[in-house]
């Protein structure tokens, strides 16, 4: 691999940028200090360094955002804030992209990765991936209400959604859990059954949990063990 395209990876700048940084002389692969970044190194083998400090390579990195409302689901936007804007500078640089969607006035669980089969993975439909909200609602539900999820709520313009889980935690309070990704789909299902969404948070995707020690806008790297719960699920 190119020593431009490594720097850039994990996230020391551009490829423009990490060029200067290494036309500079301030970088060292092994014993050796290097100005030209098109030299090869091996990942598996060469020690890189820059300004004296040895750099940590990884393929692929894994996130876990905690999303706070007012904030879009996009790699970048011209008009809005986006998830990207939460990050440090040296994590914008590594090709990272959310799995998924979030709408704007929803709050918590965003996976962010440069893993895109494992993005893949997660996100289709056949894999049936549970992902499950916490939500506060105001109106009338219906009293057949948790049967209905059962059974995959139909909306007016004739789409079906699979089987769901409603579980009430007060009356106004329920949890719900999905196996697809329907736009508006929370919201569209609870009108459906007579209530109105007033706050929606992810708190669960499949085996993964929201951190409760993980403040709206905060973000850190997935740990092995939950890693784990995402990779072997």
């Amino acid at each position: 691999m190119r020593l431009d395209k490594y720097l850039s990876h994990i996230g020391i700048g551009t490829r423009t940028e990490v060029k200067k940084i290494v036309s500079e002389n301030r970088v060292r692969v092994n014993e050796k200090v290097v100005n030209k970044p098109n030299i090869n190194v091996n990942s598996n083998i060469d020690k890189v360094y820059l300004n004296n400090k040895l750099l940590e390579y990884k393929e692929f990195y894994y996130f876990i955002l905690n999303k706070p409302q007012g904030v879009i689901t996009a790699t970048e936007d011209n008009t809005h804030k986006t998830v990207m804007d939460l990050l440090k500078c040296e994590d914008k640089n590594k090709n990272l992209s959310p799995v998924g969607r979030l709408d704007k006035d929803t709050e918590g669980l965003l996976i962010l990765t440069n893993d895109g089969q494992l993005s893949h993975n997660l996100l289709s439909p056949k894999k049936h991936v549970s992902k499950t909200y916490y939500l506060k609602f105001v109106g009338n539900v219906v009293p057949d209400a948790i049967e209905k999820f059962k059974d995959g709520i139909e909306f007016k313009d004739g789409t079906r959604c699979l089987p769901a889980k409603l579980e009430f935690i007060d009356k106004d309070e329920c949890l719900v859990t999905i196996e697809e990704g329907k736009f508006h789909q929370v919201k569209r299902m609870m009108h459906n059954i007579g209530g109105e969404v007033v706050y929606l948070k992810r708190i669960q995707f499949n085996n993964l949990k929201l951190p409760s020690d993980l403040n709206l806008g905060e973000y850190r790297e997935l740990t092995n063990e939950e890693l784990n719960l995402i990779l072997n699920s």
